[in-house]
């Protein structure tokens, strides 16, 4: 198996992740936050997309899928354009509200596009540098499995809250 081979197979998971934590969710419950302060659902799977978009078109040297397919207008969002959620605060949180078939179909896109980039690389453009700002300076291969790592971490953490919330529904005539 060559390196693009085992990057295709580890993104190739994300998709199906995504489309499992979103099923059956309505727009409450991808607003719904833990303990009334924790990140919802739905802003973690906007921010996994938006990190990974962000993150990918950057190293790749192309335009982010958010603007390129018209994504920012579509969410409607009232932040900056180019915002991916880092360092938001509690508000910001709030007003990241999307449904759950708008989140998919973006983060599916965003995927196609990682997709095609790690279609294209061989193992020496694994260590380009892409990021100078670091000491070391940032490789592609470590940009790749350091975007891989916060966005298996994000999904996983809607898991979470998912089966949090679940379980604090009332169920009662269920």
């Amino acid at each position: 198996m060559q390196s693009k081979e085992l990057l295709l197979e580890a993104f190739d998971r994300l998709p199906g992740l995504v489309r499992q934590v979103l099923q059956g969710l309505g727009d409450a419950d991808l607003q719904h936050r833990p303990a009334g302060n924790g990140n919802s659902i739905g802003w973690l799977i906007w921010h996994t997309g938006r990190v990974e978009d962000a993150q990918v078109a950057s190293a790749a040297g192309l335009e982010q899928v958010w603007t390129a397919q018209g994504f920012v207008s579509r969410f409607g969002l009232p932040l900056a354009g180019k915002d991916t959620g880092y360092g938001h605060s509690s508000a910001q949180v709030d007003a990241v509200k999307a449904p759950g078939d708008l989140l998919q179909e973006y983060y599916e896109a965003v995927h196609r596009q990682t997709a095609n980039v790690l279609a294209g690389i061989g193992d020496p453009d694994l260590d380009r540098v892409v990021d100078r700002h670091w000491d070391p300076p940032v490789t592609l291969g470590v940009r790749l499995v350091s975007i891989l790592g916060d966005c298996l971490q994000h999904v996983g953490q809607a898991a979470y809250a998912k089966g949090l919330h679940a379980g604090t529904a009332d169920t009662r005539g269920a």
